[in-house]
């Protein structure tokens, strides 16, 4: 099947909140679809307005497959999760075209609020 998608993709606002409530976790996942033949090791860059980048961070998407990236559960290689609280912004990048969505579920009110979009396509 055709590779639809492009390689590199931004996410500019992301933020994993730590207050929940309704027994209900906050949280975010990057989606990733992968149409084409080849498997996609997926490079992660997490950009933050106070501290050095983190390029320390990946996940993999099947070829003819789904991916959902749960940011509260990523670690990188040592173990470490991405911080809480801090704002930051992501930099996709895969070695075959993708597709990606990015959605945050905030449960930190009562109101429970979910809100996604296509990040932001770079072009080759």
């Amino acid at each position: 099947m055709k590779a639809y998608g492009k390689k590199v993709w931004l996410i500019p606002d992301t933020f994993l909140n730590s207050v929940s409530k309704n027994g209900s976790i906050s949280h975010e996942a990057i989606c990733v679809i992968n149409t084409s033949d080849v498997d996609a090791d997926i490079k992660l860059t997490l950009f933050f307005e106070d501290r050095e980048a983190r390029t320390d961070f990946s996940s993999f998407c099947g070829a003819m497959r789904t991916h959902h990236v749960r940011m509260d559960k990523l670690r990188n290689a040592e173990g470490q999760p991405i911080p809480r609280d801090t704002p930051y912004a992501v930099l996709v990048e895969s070695n075959t075209p993708i597709v990606c969505q990015y959605s945050r579920l905030d449960t930190s009110a009562a109101e429970m609020a979910l809100m996604t979009t296509i990040a932001y396509p770079v072009e080759d």
